[in-house]
Parts: structure tokens; sequence; C-alpha cells
């Protein structure tokens, strides 16, 4: 399928003069063929990495301490969410790596270019600067738990948490490259801080359930199921905005499809175990948090708290490589590098609040009703209309904007702020706007394609 795809996209876009400086440079132009290198091994260690991280344990251990599942229904509800949205995610990394554009430009060319630039990746700008804050805050807490459990004199909240988040905008800051050979390094520490983490909890004799019928597998409701399933979905889905951004370098499109699929499901499983594990038998939503409570080794305690500074790392590393290319679209004439400093910027500032994780389920809300409209538009006609085709004759011949995507979006958003939490808002607004916008496209394609 990959292949045939490849054959028939043609995409020629003006590519600037490489620059001898390492950073890099490439904005909204195309990567140059010649550099698109990286293999499906390459994208799942860098999804992996990204997907393993305390801020992503957030639902999955919400699922047990707010909506009562047991630890097989929290499972198979934010696993099915999950997977839902990583594979839409792999699909609309299909335009990065068959054109080598990010994929901002690229949508553009699905919903209009003002309505791009405008709307989309406002929205996409907003995400990715919430995640970043959301990291940045997780990883601070874990660095001034390590300075209490060994004894040393810790900096202030907002000083520590502005220093962690510009260490990760200057590796953003040089670019691809950077990001992908970072995740490299970090995966040995995750590991090794994910096996310790597993074997203190099955080793360990102060496991207690969360509650009484933690064991049962009646605890929680099918509505409550429903509702962390989609609001897992909600989250993951809005990569389908970002998604090509990574796979610019991708040696094809098979190899970041899967690249990214593989890696993505596998790292968020793992999390989503360790999260769902730590609230249902320590009632503690950080699983690196509930662990090195179960320890006083410290070469245990000390790599449990490296994985867990980097696995919060590695996540923002892609939060603010994506989120600068956002606000690029909005604002081309920044350039790439200016581009990933003001949202560096903003993503550090945005750090020293901590009431940005501990309202996390109501913000998710918020941002979900945004993006999952924007994402089943994007989704629907990538591919329906195009039929996972992206060629210059779809970037050439775009519109303004795209009025049947704007109803859509719009109508998405209305439903899903009606339809109540526990009939799952997140599915419902994303089918209800991606069937009504295939409902008013369709036809005027047939009706075009006939002229």
């Amino acid at each position: 399928m990959y292949t045939s795809i490849r054959k028939q996209v043609v995409c020629v876009i003006p590519v600037e003069k490489r620059s001898a400086v390492r950073l890099e440079r490439f904005g909204l132009e195309a990567v140059p063929a010649d550099l698109r290198k990286t293999g499906w091994a390459g994208y799942f260690i860098i999804q992996f990495t990204f997907s393993f991280n305390a801020g992503n344990v957030l639902l999955p251990a919400l699922a047990v301490l707010e909506g009562g599942l047991s630890f097989s229904q929290a499972m198979a509800s934010v696993l099915s969410g999950a997977l839902f949205a990583f594979i839409l995610v792999s699909f609309l990394s299909l335009p990065g790596s068959v054109s080598g554009l990010p994929a901002q430009y690229a949508i553009r060319s699905m919903i209009g270019t003002r309505l791009g630039r405008f709307a989309a990746s406002p929205i996409r700008s907003l995400i990715s600067l919430y995640w970043f804050a959301v990291q940045t805050i997780g990883g601070t807490w874990m660095l001034l738990e390590g300075f209490k459990r060994f004894g040393s004199a810790s900096l202030p909240f907002p000083v520590l948490a502005a220093g962690l988040g510009a260490v990760m905008i200057a590796i953003t800051i040089v670019g691809f490259h950077a990001v992908k050979k970072a995740t490299v390094y970090f995966l040995p520490f995750l590991l090794a801080g994910e096996g310790i983490i597993a074997y203190l909890y099955f080793t360990t004799d102060e496991a207690l359930p969360a509650s009484a019928g933690a064991y049962s597998a009646e605890t929680g409701s099918a509505g409550a199921m429903m509702l962390f399933g989609s609001l897992v979905f909600v989250q993951y889905a809005a990569g389908v905005s970002a998604s090509a951004d990574m796979t610019r370098y991708a040696k094809s499109p098979g190899h970041g499809f899967w690249g990214m699929l593989a890696g993505n499901f596998a790292g968020f499983a793992l999390t989503a175990f360790l999260g769902i594990y730590s609230a249902v038998y320590f009632s503690e939503i950080n699983p690196f948090l509930a662990a090195s409570r179960l320890t006083d080794s410290p070469p245990l305690l000390l790599i449990i708290l490296t994985a867990a500074v980097l696995s919060l790392v590695s996540i923002n590393l892609s939060n603010a490589y994506t989120g600068s290319f956002s606000l690029l679209n909005i604002f081309p004439s920044l350039g790439r590098i200016k581009s990933a400093v003001i949202f560096g910027a903003a993503g550090i500032l945005l750090s020293t609040l901590p009431a940005v994780v501990t309202e996390a389920k109501s913000w998710i809300s918020i941002l979900g009703n945004l993006v999952i409209p924007l994402c089943a538009v994007i989704c629907a006609d990538f591919l329906v209309v195009k039929k996972r085709i992206f060629t210059e004759e779809n970037l050439s011949q775009t519109e303004a904007v795209n009025k049947d995507a704007a109803a859509a979006m719009a109508a998405g958003m209305l439903i899903y702020w009606i339809v109540p939490e526990w009939a799952a808002p997140g599915f419902v607004s994303f089918f209800a706007a991606g069937v009504l916008y295939l409902i008013l496209k369709l036809p005027k394609d047939r009706q075009w394609e006939k002229h």
C-alpha cells in the first residue's frame, strides 16, 4: 500500500540552501530526499521513549482512582482508546514521509490555508504548550523528591522547572537529529527504571488494594470505561495534526507508519500497566513515586528517579519540536529556530504553574473540544476524500477556507459539549464531525469530477 502511495505522490517545494551550521533549518519547506534515512526501528525507539513517561500515566491511573475501574477494566479501556488513536496518528504521518513537509503545512491542503494557519496551528500550539508544561512540572516534582530522599538542598520549584524546561528547548532548537540521538541515549535508563519498578511492585509486601473491590471484575461501570477510553483517545488523537513533523526524515512511508504505530502503542501499554498497578495497589497516581517509596537503596532510587526525569524530558522534546512547527505555520517569517525559542519561552513560563497538572482532567476535556473535531475532519479528508494520497496539486489548489471543514468542526465542538461524560463525548464528537464532513464534501467532489 505504501509503495503505491509513494509512487503517486509528486510534491515539488522549493528548498533553501543547506546550512553548514548543525542546527536544523528546514521549516515549512520539504526535507530533501537524500536526508530521509530514518528507518522503522529508529521511529520505534523515538516513539517508545516518548510514550513512556509520568505524564502519560495520569488518565490510566485516574481510571482507577476516580473512575472506580478494576485493573483489567482500566487496561482494556485505555488500551482500546489509545490503539484507535495511534492508528490514525500513523496514517496521518504519511504526508510527512512521502513529501518531507511538516504536518501543519500539509494540513493546509485539507482544511484550507487560512483555516490551517489560524485555527489548526493555534490549537496544536496550545496542546503542545499544555503537555510541555505538564511534563516539565512532573519532572520538577521528581527532582524535588530526589533531593528530599538524598537529603540534598533543592532550588525553588519555579527556578528548577524553568531550568529543566530550558534544557529541553535547547535540544529541540538543534533539531530532529538531536531529538533522535537523545531518545537513543535515554532508552537504556528508561528500561532499567521500568525493570526496577516492576521488581519492586512484585516483591514488596506493602501493596494494598486501593479499594475493597479492586480485584473485582465488576468494580466499574461500562460508562466509566467508555469515558476513560474516550479521554485517552482525545489525548492521543490530537497527534494526527503533528505526526508528519516526525516522519519527514523517514526512509519510506512504511518505515514511518509502522515505527510510529509500534513504538507509540508499546510505550503506552507499558506506561498504562505501571500506572494502573500503582493506582490499584498503592493508591498512587505516579508509579515512579510509588516505587521510590518501596526501597531505601540509594542506587535503586537513583535509577528510578533518573528514569522518571528522562522520560519526561524525552516526551517534551516531541512537544516542543512539533509545537514550534505549529507556531511557524502561523508566522512563517519567524523561521524554525526563532519559533522554537518563542515556543520554549512560553512553555517554560507555563511550567511554573503546578495547577496545570492538578486540573488535568478539565484541561484535557477543554483541549479535546477544540482538537477532536479538527482531527476528525483531517482524518476524513486524508483517508477518505484524498484516499491517502498527498500531491503537489493538493497544495496548489488549496482554498483559503474549506467551508465544509469549518462547518463540520463547529458542529463537532457543539456536540462535544452537549454529549454527557458517560456517553464518551470524544468518540461521539469525532465520528459526528468526520461523518458530517464526508456528507458535505463527497457529493461536491463527485460532481466536480464529472465536469
